[in-house]
């Protein structure tokens, strides 16, 4: 998959976490986001990076935005999807 495919994906799975609010310890499901097809590489990838944080708990994964990395991520997300300019706050 190109780099730039990969990267579209990152950022909407965040923006999808953005749009609902999903900011430090309020996290969202992992199964909720099984559309994306790279879903592993994407979490992975993003955890390293310290922009999202996961939860582990007994019966599912939760994932959230990271609060410090606030301006970096929705820099990021309006870097790759343009169209969604202030929607994200």
């Amino acid at each position: 998959m190109p780099k730039s495919d990969l990267e579209l994906e990152k950022a909407q799975v965040m923006f999808k976490l953005a749009r609902k609010n999903n900011w430090g310890h309020k996290y969202d499901r992992l199964e909720h986001f099984k559309r994306f097809q790279n879903l592993d590489i994407i979490i992975k990838e993003l955890s390293k990076d310290g922009w999202i944080l996961t939860y582990k708990k007994p019966n599912f994964t939760g994932i959230s935005l990271n609060t410090q990395r606030k301006k970096e991520i929705i820099d990021f997300i309006v870097r790759k999807m343009p169209h969604i300019r202030g929607m994200i706050r």
